[in-house]
């Protein structure tokens, strides 16, 4: 799923290339990708893009004061295409949800590989009116945000695990799966760590973390083509999507724990004191 630094690059990307061009046409071939319906997704045609912005980890376009807005979800994607026929896009079983044509005939297509259908595409007037981003908690990449900011996420989260925490866009906007493992193995902690339980000196050491991990991983992903960022984010992570292989601090052997549509990875001698988790999902089948 792109995260926010991938998300940030995307918008980045797309600054540099579509600002100043006018919408010639958007064609919706996932209907089911179109979460709204008026504003509809033709009124975009002929609007000029004057700004591209993030929220979390949705991507916004301004199109002269009209607003489209994604979520690309777990399996979505945005790529940029220097020249895009005059065909119109067809409906049908493929990966293309939405493709936007610029006046140049240069534009993007959103794409989402696999079968469950979850991008989310809305025209709006304000991105306020889209119901994730009214509810996302604050960006932790944001200059005001500090430790009293994370203080307050760590005491109303109570004994949640920190993983969770992390995560959950509604508490600290942009972190998902990925990046929330590798903060936790910057930070030398177990995932199941309840969030209130943290000293003083944790706290910082996770406030630490939280800014490093997400900087350094825009930092990578800054200039590069949208189609190159993916390979980028695989080949940054110490032990997201590393089961199985070295740590690269200690040398131990990254383990995973499986939940039912998802996984995290970690390392029992940085983060667990060399405690192994258990598996949640082989657990259940051992009862």
């Amino acid at each position: 799923m792109p995260e926010m630094p991938e998300v940030e690059s995307l918008r980045s990307f797309l600054s540099e290339r579509a600002v100043g061009r006018v919408v010639a046409r958007a064609e919706l071939t996932a209907f089911s990708a179109l979460k709204t319906f008026d504003p509809p997704l033709s009124a975009l045609h002929g609007l000029e893009v004057t700004g591209v912005h993030r929220y979390g980890k949705f991507l916004a376009l301004d199109v002269d004061g009209l607003w489209l807005v994604t979520h690309l979800a777990r399996a979505g994607w945005l790529r940029w295409r220097e020249s895009i026929p005059p065909t119109p896009a067809r409906p049908g079983k493929g990966p293309l949800a939405l493709r936007v044509v610029l006046d140049d005939d240069s534009g993007f297509d959103l794409t989402e590989a696999g079968t469950q259908r979850k991008l989310a595409v809305y025209v709006v007037t304000d991105p306020q009116q889209v119901p994730g981003i009214a509810s996302l908690g604050p960006d932790p990449t944001a200059p005001e945000f500090g430790r009293p900011e994370l203080d307050a996420v760590l005491e109303a989260a109570g004994r949640a695990q920190l993983k969770g925490v992390l995560r959950d866009q509604r508490v600290l906007a942009g972190i998902g799966n990925a990046y929330s493992d590798e903060i936790l193995h910057a930070a030398r902690m177990s995932p199941f760590k309840a969030s209130s339980s943290l000293t003083d000196e944790e706290r910082d050491v996770l406030l630490a973390a939280i800014r490093s991990e997400l900087a350094d991983a825009v930092q990578r992903s800054a200039g590069m083509a949208a189609k190159d960022l993916k390979g980028e984010k695989r080949s940054g992570m110490a032990v997201h999507g590393r089961a199985g292989q070295p740590c690269p601090v200690c040398g131990d052997t990254v383990a995973e724990v499986s939940f039912a549509d998802s996984s995290m990875q970690y390392c029992p001698t940085c983060q667990t004191g060399g405690k192994k988790l258990a598996d949640r999902r082989m657990s259940r089948l051992l009862k």
